[in-house]
């Protein structure tokens, strides 16, 4: 029997999910949001997070690879979805089949489509990525060309309908960073490219999170928000979230597994990369990097206790992680917050972060499958 107390769980606030999309939304207005909802929602759960994105009113949702967009639609999701990532030879029959648009970021990819919508019998909705700058996803300006003439074909055709053309920054996160005017200018030129094939280009978006807070000539029609909409700082070097009107959504939190005193030199962990300096109180948590704790943290991050900030110490294990409690009260059971939005004290997402020499983005979205997730601030 599972106990009602869990020994982790992430507990999600959907109302600052909500708040925070609704903020995105009046800061980037008139430009669309989507939410990007990739990588089940950045490990704050997928759907739940799509509901609340949808309520605080963002008109599109996007995902990276096809069953992730399928399975938004099997949840009851029915407005605009975009995918974009995949390998020569996926099968596009059942996205195109549930009017999700797709991406083609290549010829062989638009190929992939365009045969799916044979088997189907349905126009796909097309989308067209070009690289501008990233080396990442999308086509080089030198293949640009073909790609545009070939959805042109397709398109003439009755196979497609070209819905957006986009692009993605790379050092958004950086303002003033050149290569964002270069990209957009690269961008700019990609879309006269298609409307001088004869196509309307759709919906027009470059900026991610930190282009939408940072540089208002990226928003075209649309923006996509991933980490802002959960409440983090895409520019945590210029402004806080806080300081950007964002609420972080996730709190992870555990149950004491153990405590124990133990004298001055003590060896705590595997590698003993710690040891008691003088006699102390060691707490056990059962979460470890197989629940995304990164064990980079090892004796550099910590957690809130017992009202008060303590640190981990020791080597973070596969399951689970010491704190040292000094001379604090302390019993199995009690809770420990390794982050949160910091409204108590307890250290952000951010802050473990920085200790993990990661970004945010890694924290919240490593969080496994072990760790609960409970969902507060309504449906």
């Amino acid at each position: 029997m599972i106990s009602e107390q869990p020994r982790a769980e992430a507990v999600i606030d959907l109302g600052a999910v909500r708040a925070n999309v609704a903020r995105l939304r009046s800061l980037v207005a008139p430009a669309h949001v989507m939410v990007v909802v990739k990588a089940d929602g950045y490990g704050h759960g997928m759907l739940q997070i799509a509901t609340a994105a949808r309520a605080a009113g963002a008109t599109w949702l996007g995902v990276a690879v096809l069953e992730e967009a399928v399975r938004l639609r099997v949840g009851g999701d029915t407005g605009r979805i975009l995918t974009w990532l995949a390998v020569p030879g996926e099968a596009y029959d059942e996205a195109v089949r549930a009017g999700i648009d797709v991406t083609a970021s290549s010829c062989w990819q638009l190929a992939d489509i365009v045969a799916a919508t044979g088997r189907v019998g349905q126009v796909a909705r097309l989308q067209l990525k070009v690289d501008t700058g990233l080396s990442r996803n999308g086509a080089p300006p030198d293949q640009w060309p073909e790609l545009v003439q070939s959805a042109r074909t397709a398109q003439d055709a009755g196979q497609v309908r070209l819905t957006g053309v986009w692009s993605h920054l790379a050092c958004a996160d950086e303002p003033g960073n050149p290569s964002v005017r270069a990209q957009e200018a690269v961008f700019r030129d990609a879309l006269a490219a298609v409307e001088a094939n004869g196509m309307a280009p759709g919906l027009r978006h470059l900026a991610n999170s930190a282009g939408a807070l940072t540089l208002r000539s990226s928003h075209f029609d649309l923006v996509r928000c991933g980490l802002a909409s959960y409440g983090l700082s895409p520019i945590p070097q210029v402004s806080s979230a806080a300081q950007l009107g964002l609420r972080s959504a996730m709190t992870l939190r555990g149950r004491l597994a153990a405590v124990k005193r133990v004298p001055a030199g003590s060896g705590v962990s595997y590698g003993h990369t710690h040891t008691t300096p003088e006699a102390t109180t060691l707490g056990l948590i059962p979460l470890g990097y197989a629940d995304g704790v990164p064990r980079q943290v090892s004796n550099r991050a910590q957690v809130w206790v017992t009202g008060s900030r303590r640190p981990l110490v020791g080597s973070v294990c596969m399951d689970q992680c010491v704190v040292d409690l000094g001379d604090s009260a302390a019993s199995p059971g009690d809770e420990v917050v390794l982050f949160g939005p910091g409204d108590s004290g307890e250290p952000t997402a951010q802050e473990w972060a920085e200790a993990a020499d990661t970004i945010s983005y890694e924290i919240v979205s490593r969080i496994g499958c072990r760790v609960v997730r409970r969902y507060d601030g309504g449906g």
